[in-house]
């Protein structure tokens, strides 16, 4: 039986992606803050389940309950990195709160998920970062997942320089039907975390480096970068119009 380890479960995208794991008959260890939600999802699937409650604010203590989760599962070939949070046009506080969880916890667990899959010789690891990426709409939300990929793609040169079988996927989701988007105007395109669930399953099926999802948003993906700022800041000021 294959065996994943999907952080951030709670709810979202990251639910939805265990119990696509879980169809598709792999051993799943569970990890995110709120341990209840965790429980209730561990009911809903067939195969071994672990729990695990993570906080990536702490950055430390996740990185060494990271380890904890991985010697209990034995060898564990898949690592998903999907926790975040996110909002519009925040104070300072909360811009803080999403760069300590974003940056500095999304890079404490990737690098000591890489560090274990160098030692093994081989496996997979998934970042969740986001079309927001691509353009700095949302100050620090976007840095933040601009940093993720960024990161990423570090991790893969860091294996191909040292010629391991270490595939490392970047996800930039646009608009998904989560509690992070839940009130937001203006959203198209929106996928549900059952759909953008399946969609990164086939990424990682297929062992692709980067994925848009859905896959419309590549061609969104090429636009934002495409467009100079100055259109950029003409769209923004007419949404806020």
């Amino acid at each position: 039986m294959s065996k994943a380890i999907v952080i951030g479960t709670s709810s979202g995208i990251g639910r939805a992606l265990v119990k696509v794991l879980a169809a598709n008959g792999y051993e799943v260890g569970l990890a995110g803050r709120r341990l209840e939600l965790m429980e209730e999802l561990r009911r809903e699937i067939d195969t071994p389940t672990h729990l695990k409650a993570m906080d990536l604010s702490r950055p430390a203590e996740a990185r060494r309950l990271l380890v904890e989760l991985i010697e209990e599962m034995g060898e564990v070939e898949l690592i998903v990195v999907n926790s975040g949070v996110g909002h519009t046009d925040p104070p300072w506080e909360i811009e803080l709160q999403i760069i300590q969880v974003n940056v500095l916890g999304f890079a404490a667990v990737a690098n000591r998920a890489m560090a274990y899959l160098i030692e093994r010789g081989s496996g997979h690891l998934v970042g969740i970062s986001s079309i927001a990426a691509l353009r700095g709409l949302r100050a620090a939300y976007s840095a933040s997942k601009s940093f993720d990929s960024t990161y990423l793609e570090g991790l893969r040169l860091k294996a191909d320089r040292l010629g391991l079988d270490i595939t490392v996927t970047d996800v930039k989701p646009g608009f998904v039907d989560t509690e992070m988007t839940a009130g937001r105007e203006g959203m198209f395109w929106v996928a549900t975390p059952e759909e953008a669930a399946r969609q990164i399953f086939t990424a990682i099926r297929k062992k692709r480096r980067h994925v848009y999802v859905t896959r419309r948003w590549r061609l969104m993906g090429w636009l934002m970068k495409a467009l100079p700022y100055p259109i950029v800041s003409r769209v923004v000021r007419r949404r806020l119009a």
